[in-house]
């Protein structure tokens, strides 16, 4: 019984935290940055925060197989829409795991690949998000809907569009101010 909570928990706090890492994104894209927060700063705080979030999210899926309340096969975790148990929305969770890999393994060889590449393969982060934003509502069930869990979700849905918003506003204006 534990395992159940503990995959819930974890899948909530990767969610607020894969939210956090996005912004910091975001404003890393931007070239956000202050005298108190520079922008290395910001940076590293964006990458640390990645890296527990992977963890949660590690601590989210193998909690998942191990519950024994539902049948989740490792092979479920990669392979999208295969598994007997909520196909679509493990899928969508599995689709999400998969483009987090790839950001994560080309994070690491970001030195050996070229920046075009790896900022391409980073671009998945943008998939990544709302694939695990729908995969928690959606299997989620009864929990999804719970009060709290449902304000923390639109929460960091909410925090997400006011940070892209920013970010359109930020490349509209450097866009207008660069024309003759």
């Amino acid at each position: 019984m534990w395992t159940w909570y503990a995959s819930r928990g974890a899948g909530l706090v990767a969610s607020i935290l894969l939210t956090g890492t996005l912004l910091l994104g975001i404003a890393g894209t931007a070239r956000a940055g202050t005298v108190r927060w520079p922008r290395f700063v910001l940076a590293r705080l964006h990458r640390n925060l990645s890296l527990l979030a992977v963890a949660f999210v590690a601590a989210h899926v193998l909690t998942a197989v191990l519950d024994g309340y539902v049948d989740i096969r490792w092979a479920d975790l990669v392979v999208p829409f295969a598994a007997a148990y909520e196909p679509f929305w493990l899928g969508l969770g599995a689709l999400a795991l998969d483009l987090l890999a790839a950001v994560v393994v080309t994070s690491l060889l970001r030195a050996r690949l070229g920046l075009r590449t790896w900022r391409a393969v980073h671009l998945a982060a943008y998939a990544c998000w709302p694939l695990t934003v729908v995969h928690g509502l959606g299997i989620g069930g009864a929990d999804s809907a719970t009060g709290w869990v449902l304000a923390v979700t639109l929460g960091c849905v909410a925090t997400v569009v006011a940070g892209l918003v920013w970010r359109a506003r930020v490349w509209a204006s450097a866009t207008a101010g660069s024309t003759p």
